[in-house]
C-alpha cells in the first residue's frame, strides 16, 4: 500500500541523521539500476541498464536456454559457461552490457552528493561505505560526476584461484589485499568508499573483469571459508557496526542470504535496518522481519524525494 507522504519524510529524517552521523551503509541491489527508467522502456533502447531478470531473459535467448526458469540469471548464466564449454563467452556477452552508454541514475547522484551536501550544511564529511551486488560502474560515475573522490573494493578470482577483494585505489592503481590481515589502504575519513562484493566491469581491460554470477562461482566463492575473514576487516569493523539501508534489493537470492548472514553475525549489538520495497511479498516480509529490518514501503523515487526535502 506504501507510506503517506508525512510517514515517509519522518523516516527520511531519522535515517537521514544516522547517515549524517555515519552509522548507516547503504547496500545496493540490481533493483536500484530501475530507479526512474520508465515503465515502457526497453534497457536495449535506451541508456538503461538491465535489472537481473531483463540480462537473465537476455542470455537465455541469446543461447536458446531450455529451461523454464529463464528470468533465473545464476541458473541461466550456469548454462552459458557449460554449453560454450567456460565462462569465457559469458564473459564476452556481459562486458558491452556493463561498459554501455547508460547514465548513473538519480539513485547513484544522490549517494554520491551526500558529502558534498554535508560540507554545505556547514558539517563535517562523513564519507559513505556503500555495498553493492551489482558489477556495473553507475555508482563510480556517480561519484566522478560529483567530483567525489571514491575508493573502489571488489571482488576477484582467477582460473582456479582463490578469490580475493581488490583495492582500485582512487589514483587507479590496483592492490589485492591479503586475507586476514588489517589492510590499511582504506580511510574513510578521507574519501568515500564502494564494496562491490559480486565483482565489477573494467572499462579499459576486458580481461580483467570478474563477475561471481553463475552457481559454480557461487560456490566457489561461498566455500572460501568464512567470508568474515574474506572481508576486508577494516571494512568489516565498520559493518559491524552500523545500520543498513537496503535499496533495490530483494530477499530471494539464497547466497545473498548468506553473505548477509556472515555480516550480521559479527555485530556485537544489532542494529536495525530498513529495506525500502514498493511491494515486499510475504517471503520478503518474514525474512526482513527475522533479521530486523524494517521494510519501508515506497518506491526508491519517493524516498530520495523525501531525503532531499528532509535536508533541504
Amino acid at each position: 500500500m506504501g507510506l503517506d507522504a508525512a510517514e515517509l519524510r519522518q523516516y527520511a529524517r531519522l535515517i537521514g541523521k544516522r547517515i549524517d552521523e555515519g552509522r548507516v551503509i547503504p547496500f545496493l541491489g540490481a533493483g536500484a539500476n530501475l530507479y526512474d527508467r520508465p515503465p515502457t522502456a526497453d534497457w536495449h533502447e535506451g541508456s538503461y541498464l538491465p535489472s537481473g531478470t531483463e540480462l537473465a531473459s537476455y542470455l537465455a535467448a541469446e543461447y536458446e536456454y531450455p529451461g523454464a526458469d529463464s528470468r533465473d540469471l545464476v541458473r541461466v548464466a550456469q548454462y552459458v559457461d557449460l554449453v560454450t564449454g567456460g565462462e569465457g563467452a559469458l564473459f564476452d556477452e556481459l562486458h558491452p552490457v556493463f561498459t554501455g552508454t547508460y547514465r548513473p541514475t538519480g539513485l547513484h547522484r544522490f549517494l554520491a552528493e551526500l558529502p558534498a551536501r554535508q560540507r554545505a550544511a556547514g558539517g563535517q564529511a562523513t564519507y559513505p561505505l556503500i555495498v553493492t551486488t551489482n558489477y556495473d560502474d553507475a555508482l563510480e560515475r556517480a561519484f566522478a560526476d560529483a567530483g567525489e573522490v571514491v575508493d573502489v573494493v571488489y571482488y576477484a578470482a582467477e582460473h582456479d584461484e582463490p578469490g580475493r577483494f581488490v583495492h582500485l585505489s582512487a589514483d587507479g592503481e590496483r592492490r589485492p589485499i591479503p586475507k586476514h590481515t588489517d589492510y590499511r589502504g582504506l580511510d574513510l575519513q578521507q574519501r568515500s568508499i564502494v564494496f562491490k562484493i559480486h565483482g565489477a566491469v573494467d572499462r579499459s581491460d576486458q580481461s580483467a573483469d570478474n563477475y561471481v554470477i553463475t552457481e559454480d562461482h557461487y560456490i566457489d566463492y561461498l566455500a572460501n571459508g568464512n567470508l568474515s575473514k574474506l572481508i576486508p576487516a577494516y571494512l568489516m569493523a565498520r559493518m559491524r557496526n552500523s545500520h543498513f539501508l537496503f535499496l533495490g534489493y530483494g530477499m530471494r537470492d539464497w547466497n545473498l542470504r548468506v553473505i548477509l548472514h556472515h555480516i550480521w553475525s559479527q555485530q556485537v549489538r544489532r542494529f536495525g535496518s530498513w529495506a525500502i520495497e514498493r511491494d515486499p511479498d510475504p517471503i520478503d516480509e518474514k525474512f526482513w522481519q527475522r533479521h530486523r529490518v524494517e521494510i519501508v514501503e515506497a518506491r526508491l523515487e519517493d524516498w530520495v524525494d523525501a531525503m532531499n526535502e528532509a535536508r533541504s
